[in-house]
């Protein structure tokens, strides 16, 4: 679980790959667009950079992106929808350059999405800055999990997902330890110097329970109600974790886009 600074190094390259194609993509998003289209943008521009799509062919996936519109939670398979300008949208993304996986989720809101919903985008943004300040030397998976929730859930009232974890990341895309966006103080898998975590909270407007799409892939709420999602790589580090993805890049690309809303914690 534990990686060397060189390894870091090669995780780190590929985790920024996965946040220039994110912010590609925010280049490109827009009512009429499909996310099949999207996806088709997100290998090229992949592949143009030396590495390869990390998600097509894992388990079977058959794309690119997991692209997750406005219920769907995780694991969305693009095709042929059309965007529209009140969706919310949910891309996860992964690569893999010189054998080392990047991993990375961010949930763009539309220009008429509206204030509930952004609210809900802004609390699960900061819940993952939370559980990231977490994640040093001599802490455990339960102290990340547990800043998560109490903000989600205690303070705002969003159900946290339960049953989809951030997870350890090298080269395999799910290593261990799990990390739940849930958990008690002081417990779970002690953090040591140099492991590479993956931090992602999935955070329902609604209630926390999910349910499996026909297609066996695409993740739903329970209750039909919008979900959000961001994802960090990160190096677990004595006094603060170093974050090898890069939401500014994201960012910038959002600022430039008129007919998407910028996402502040």
């Amino acid at each position: 679980m534990v990686k060397s600074p060189a390894e870091i190094e090669l995780i780190k390259e590929s985790s920024l790959l996965v946040s220039k194609t994110l912010a590609e993509l925010a280049n490109h998003i827009k009512p009429g667009v499909t996310p099949l289209f999207l996806d088709k943008l997100a290998e090229e521009f992949i592949r143009d950079h030396g590495a390869v799509p990390g998600f097509k062919g894992y388990g079977d996936f058959p794309n690119t992106l997991c692209f997750s519109i406005n219920s769907a939670v995780v694991h969305g398979i693009p095709n042929d929808t059309v965007v529209k300008e009140d969706d919310v949208l949910s891309i996860d993304c992964g690569t893999i350059m010189n054998e080392f996986y990047g991993d990375q989720a961010f949930t763009f809101a539309m220009a008429g999405v509206e204030m509930e919903v952004i609210k809900l985008l802004q609390v699960t943004r900061k819940s993952l800055s939370l559980g990231i300040e977490q994640a040093i030397v001599g802490k455990r998976v339960g102290d990340i999990g547990f800043a998560i929730q109490q903000y989600c859930e205690k303070e705002h009232g969003y159900g946290v997902v339960r049953e989809l974890v951030g997870h350890g990341l090298g080269k395999s895309l799910h290593e261990d330890p799990e990390v739940p966006n849930y958990g008690r103080k002081g417990q779970g898998t002690k953090l040591l110097e140099n492991m590479v975590l993956a931090i992602e909270p999935m955070i329902n407007l609604g209630t926390r329970d999910v349910v499996s799409a026909q297609d066996g892939w695409t993740i739903l709420t329970k209750d039909g109600r919008v979900s959000a999602h961001y994802e960090h790589d990160i190096v677990v580090k004595k006094e603060k974790a170093e974050i090898l993805t890069d939401f500014g890049v994201i960012d910038q690309a959002i600022k430039k886009n008129n007919y998407l809303q910028e996402i502040v914690e």
